[in-house]
């Protein structure tokens, strides 16, 4: 195909991708390989948002929340969340992306509020949205927020990224024999309990009629094949 699959997208990215091999806390060359692939689907003209987690950084101060208020703990990971998207809107412009931030919690000064309008202006501007702050409540995960978002935003796909190449029968770290879908039902997904995302996610996209597709965040041009229509990675579909 010469033209991308996709027109607009929502992509998830997980704290933990930030951190590279680091134990914690946010890889530089890490993050700037991400916003390169970014920026080579930016460049097809696809309108892209995303959602990004903050696991990187709670991981720092997890030890520290044993025995915490599970909503307490939320909202620190809300914030972590935040932390994320100022570091990647800030990469994406001395990558020369126009990027921005828009949290589901009032930090004003720091970051806009989100505002579905506005968020959808920015898009057909061709900026790069970052979703902060998962859905804005406890309980709800940042995939969740991904499922939320790209409803709301009207993406055709979620793009799920993670550091294996799709869904397996099993963990492909654990179990050599696992093999890798090409294509899976949300519901054959939630009842074999794949834990690639949330149940809430899942059942969010399902009843919008939203697919995942689950790729490989390090694997070099994985991304831009995904929005090419290419083969690569997990589709899961209703």
């Amino acid at each position: 195909m010469t033209k991308p699959a996709y027109k607009r997208v929502l992509l998830k990215l997980s704290g933990e991708a930030l951190m590279g091999d680091d134990a914690f806390g946010i890889n530089r060359a890490t993050i700037d390989r991400m916003v390169a692939d970014v920026a080579e689907v930016a460049e097809l003209g696809v309108e892209l948002a995303v959602v990004i987690g903050g696991g990187n950084i709670f991981r720092g101060v997890a030890p520290g929340a044993q025995g915490m208020d599970r909503a307490t703990a939320d909202y620190m990971g809300m914030l972590a969340t935040v932390m994320n998207a100022l570091a990647l809107a800030d990469a994406m412009r001395h990558a020369g992306i126009t990027a921005r931030v828009m949290s589901a919690i009032s930090i004003e000064q720091v970051v806009e509020p989100y505002v579905r309008p506005k968020a959808l202006q920015y898009l057909e501007e061709g900026k790069v949205v970052v979703f902060a702050a998962g859905t804005g409540n406890p309980f709800f995960t940042t995939d969740t927020a991904a499922a939320l978002r790209g409803s709301e935003i009207s993406a055709e796909i979620v793009l799920k990224a993670t550091k294996v190449d799709g869904v397996y029968t099993a963990d492909p770290k654990k179990d050599p024999s696992a093999t890798r879908y090409d294509k899976i039902s949300f519901d054959e997904a939630i009842s074999k309990h794949l834990q690639v995302m949330d149940a809430t996610a899942f059942a969010l996209c399902r009843d919008q009629k939203l697919p995942i597709k689950v790729f490989s965040i390090v694997k070099p041009g994985a991304l831009k094949r995904v929005v090419m229509g290419e083969d690569e990675g997990t589709l899961v579909h209703v």
